[in-house]
């Protein structure tokens, strides 16, 4: 049996929790995570509430356009569920982050950017750039990219 996080939007309309919870399996070693979760923008966009051009949905990833673009082809993957940052994500160990990561893939080849190269990024933390603190990998391309970076 998985957990999922407590503040998953069910049947009730834009439901959210100040904390969330992840427990792993019974038989298997327990895993909690807590931590607040604010009132979340990527959230209302995975449960389609707020607007994005979206180019790719599944189960559990959405991956839309950036807003402010910073390469040609710049678009956001990210989790339905909300984790507050990619270290959150490898820690729930539920094969997220690699779906996540193959679904990034995917948004490159729609794009037409994979077979001459794409970055894809985890902004981390105020210091590593992340603005909005729901984990998110930019793919960027369509352009060449510099080193290093910022």
């Amino acid at each position: 049996m998985q957990a999922r996080p407590l503040h998953q939007r069910g049947g009730a309309p834009w439901v959210r929790s100040t904390d969330t919870i992840y427990v792993r399996s019974l038989d298997g070693p327990v895993h909690v995570k807590i931590g607040t979760v604010p009132d979340c923008l990527f959230c209302g966009i995975a449960a389609g509430d707020i607007p994005a051009r979206k180019i790719l949905e599944t189960d559990r990833i959405v991956a839309f356009h950036d807003i402010n673009p910073q390469a040609p082809v710049h678009v956001l993957v990210i989790p339905r569920s909300h984790y507050a940052d990619v270290a959150a994500l490898a820690a729930a160990g539920d094969g997220l982050l690699t779906e996540v990561i193959e679904q990034a893939h995917q948004v490159a080849t729609m794009t037409g950017v994979a077979d001459g190269g794409y970055r894809v990024v985890f902004n981390t933390g105020d210091d590593g750039g992340q603005t909005v603190q729901h984990v998110h990998a930019h793919v960027l391309g369509g352009r060449a990219m510099t080193w290093p970076p910022g």
